[in-house]
């Protein structure tokens, strides 16, 4: 039984924020995985588009989502349904970190709007 201890997780940071990685094919996944994201206060992400499907739930905290240009401020316990394909944008106005769980498919790819392709570790 794939049992990932908090200690085994594996920390990995990009844009000001950090991603802990739970569940993926080397922790035994077969088709999803799942980090926990803490984005500190006052970090912008840049936009991406996103070519799996992911679903961002906030645990901890405040966020500004911008979605397809639409933007919404998110709490703790609001969940965004993020398709393929969608342009998203994460910022952090607050003076406290917040934190996420995110769970997708293995293999999500992100697109900057200089074209960059990011393949990012905690989802492969």
């Amino acid at each position: 039984m794939p049992i990932v201890r908090s200690p085994e997780a594996v920390t990995h940071e990009m844009h000001g924020a950090r991603f802990i990685s739970y569940a993926t094919p080397l922790t035994g996944s077969k088709e999803l995985c799942a980090w926990r994201g803490e984005i500190p206060a006052g970090t912008r992400a840049p936009l991406h588009t996103v070519t799996r499907e992911e679903i961002f739930h906030l645990l901890d905290g405040e966020l500004l989502i911008t979605l397809d240009g639409h933007t919404e401020r998110i709490t703790a316990g609001d969940t965004v349904i993020i398709n393929p394909g969608a342009t998203l944008g994460v910022e952090n106005p607050t003076g406290e970190v917040a934190v996420s769980w995110v769970t997708t498919s293995i293999g999500l790819e992100a697109e900057l709007a200089d074209g960059t392709r990011i393949t990012p570790p905690w989802a492969h």
